[in-house]
């Protein structure tokens, strides 16, 4: 019998589960790139393109080492008849698609459909021998066209994870996340390479407190110095902020002093996932240098609405984002729940010192929120544009967090209610914003994170007729999509009952891992 020799993807699959295993991590810089590592042949495919879309090619798995598929790229394609996408077959292994057998069966109550749905979504961990970050445990993915970890879509999972008494598959998943933040110093947008250089909206705290309702207040002890090192991540540079030096990354100085966050990334490059579709629209960005643009596209990635007439400069036109001039309502409310949790784990630890300062963290934040982000005019939140001095004034469902987190004066909340009344509620449940364009994060779309954020905020100051008026509307649209197509979608048309959303990028996705995870939560709270 021949000795075989393993190509390096295959190898990858047998050693980096055994490494994970035994404790090691591998250095980051070892794991596939497919935007660096494959140079020349990266850009070609892309551009084409070989693939609809543009995600199929940074999940594919290549089946001999980049370089040799480079040099081979470089040889073949000098030949007569040269056909880019029968190499890229040749030399790459497409993505799965697990999920595409399964059938729904639409007699069963919705409740069973999402309990039969979660084997469906769950993946084993191990590395696949491509862009895929190993983990050490099992995880959920949402469904569709992710087939890999997401930060802030995880949470919300989690708590129909929770609903489903499923305190095991809620474990792995924090610890995935754990695992994350020690070997890459962050929770990157997902668990794929292309995402390093971004995150997600921080829900990591959140995430650990769906576990202290399952296992107990001693959670909170085991993962504080993951979450200290979550947040240095975020507050990265505030030390080197002054006057004359506004911003740096994630953070951002206020004139009277005050710090507040913004969202970011380092590399202003096209997203790898999305390559083509940023490199045109940088190139009929009028007037603005490409990579402004592709940062500013990769900041709105990392704030999970991607994309929205909430970071156009214009209010209408993707060409126009400018998200890195503003500081977001959500974001530094999360940020805050992070001091307020990191507080209370210096307390548990006898750090009376520690937990001072992040106490005076969490009480001057809430100080810079109310002020820069409350129009006392509008009476409503809105994101603070840093580098005009104003708030956008332009109405979006971010507005709830405050009351979520419990920031908002009760008049604060009283006044956000009314408005959410007048304008975000509609047949389906609460729209995104009130502006309609092609975008995804935009009218007439609905999405499951921000309803619950909505319902629960309303409640915390006792506008229940309210909060159960948006839960049963958007329970209605989740069963009556399902209903008629056997799927639980990743957003829906709240402005028309009953309809699947759209816009964007991509085609609406089904699955789907959040819209799961609220409906179920949703469903146990109306019995």
């Amino acid at each position: 019998m021949k000795n075989r020799k393993l190509s390096l993807p295959a190898l990858s699959k047998i050693l980096l589960p055994l490494f994970l295993l035994l404790g090691f991590v591998l250095p980051l810089q070892a794991q596939y790139r497919p935007d660096e590592d494959l140079e020349e042949l990266f850009e070609a495919v892309q551009l084409l393109p070989v693939f609809p879309d543009s995600k199929t090619f940074v999940d594919c798995v290549p089946r001999a080492a980049p370089e040799t598929i480079v040099q081979a790229y470089r040889k073949a394609r000098t030949q007569a008849g040269f056909d880019l996408k029968a190499f890229v077959l040749r030399y790459f292994e497409l993505p799965p698609t697990p999920a595409t057998n399964f059938s729904s069966d639409t007699s069963l109550a919705v409740e069973a459909h999402i309990e039969k749905l979660w084997p469906v979504l769950t993946r084993q961990p191990g590395a696949d021998g491509g862009s895929l970050l190993p983990l050490p445990n099992p995880y959920i993915v949402p469904g569709g066209r992710f087939r890999e970890i997401y930060y802030w879509d995880s949470y919300f999972t989690m708590l129909g994870l929770q609903a489903s008494g499923k305190t095991e598959l809620i474990q792995h998943m924090v610890d995935n996340f754990t695992h994350l933040i020690q070997t890459t110093g962050h929770i990157p947008n997902g668990n794929r390479s292309y995402y390093v250089t971004r995150s997600q909206p921080p829900f990591y705290a959140l995430m650990l407190r769906v576990l202290t309702q399952q296992k107990g207040k001693q959670v909170l002890r085991s993962y504080a110095p993951a979450l200290k090192k979550e947040y240095d991540f975020w507050m990265e540079g505030e030390s080197t902020l002054s006057e004359g030096n506004q911003a740096h990354r994630r953070v951002v100085r206020l004139p009277d002093g005050s710090i507040l966050n913004r969202y970011w990334d380092d590399k202003a490059t096209p997203r790898p996932e999305a390559y083509k579709e940023d490199v045109m629209l940088a190139k009929g960005a009028s007037g603005r240098q490409p990579e402004e643009v592709y940062r500013n596209l990769k900041a709105a990635a990392e704030s999970g609405w991607d994309f929205s007439s909430r970071w156009f400069a214009d209010g209408e036109n993707l060409s126009t984002i400018r998200t890195v001039d503003l500081i977001p309502v959500d974001l530094n409310t999360l940020l805050y729940h992070m001091e307020i949790t990191l507080a209370e784990m210096a307390d548990m630890q006898g750090r009376r010192q520690e937990k001072r300062f992040y106490k005076e963290k969490a009480k001057a934040r809430k100080k810079a929120l109310l002020a820069y982000c409350w129009n006392p005019t509008e009476e409503f939140f809105y994101d603070y544009d840093f580098v005009k001095g104003t708030t956008t004034d332009i109405p979006v469902l971010a507005a709830a967090f405050p009351l979520y987190f419990c920031m908002a004066t009760k008049k604060q909340a009283t006044a956000v209610a009314r408005r959410l009344e007048a304008d975000f509620v509609k047949p389906g449940g609460l729209v995104t914003t009130l502006q309609h364009t092609d975008e995804q994060w935009d009218s007439p779309n609905g999405w499951a994170p921000l309803q619950w954020i909505g319902i629960q905020g309303l409640r915390a100051y006792n506008h229940h007729k309210l909060a159960n008026t948006i839960a049963s509307n958007w329970i209605s649209t989740n069963k009556r999509v399902y209903k008629q197509t056997g799927k639980l979608m990743e957003k829906y048309d709240v402005e028309h009952a009953g309809a699947e959303g759209g816009g964007g990028e991509y085609p609406n996705q089904d699955g789907f891992g959040w819209t799961n995870g609220i409906l179920l939560k949703l469903l146990m709270q109306q019995k």
